[in-house]
């Protein structure tokens, strides 16, 4: 028997427009797919490099921004140059946190900075290394 596949994650959003446009200049993600319904509007998101899909949810009507609340965490993506990627994300105003380094000891486990999405969501932005492939 086949075993379950992840497909998705799904956030909410208060400006669509504004999160694709984020999502497509941070991380090269574009929409796939759209689903437009009277009260509600979901767009998923992906790029060459994978085929798991950021669902971004706009719940029209809306202007309260969302809470997170204490059990959101991060989205992680991973990259071949770190320092690139975070001088090209300052370039676009994006205001990643500093790089740091996660390590056990001598022995490096991770290199890596957050960033935020329009909506406060937090993106960890992972260095190719171990086991972030």
């Amino acid at each position: 028997m086949p075993k379950p596949k992840f497909i998705h994650a799904m956030i909410r959003v208060l400006d669509l427009d504004r999160s694709l446009a984020f999502y497509r200049d941070a991380f090269g993600l574009e929409e796939n797919y759209r689903l437009d319904f009277p009260d509600f509007a979901l767009a998923y998101l992906r790029n060459a490099e994978n085929d798991f899909e950021l669902e971004l949810t706009l719940n029209k009507g809306r202007s309260e921004a969302y809470t997170h609340g204490s059990g959101y965490g991060h989205l992680a993506v991973c990259v071949d140059d770190l320092e690139a990627e975070h001088r090209r994300m300052s370039g676009l105003g994006i205001a990643p946190t500093d790089i740091k380094r996660f390590a056990d000891g001598d022995s490096l486990i991770a290199r890596f900075f957050f960033v935020q999405d329009p909506d406060g969501y937090k993106v960890e932005v992972l260095e190719r290394h171990g086991h972030y492939q």
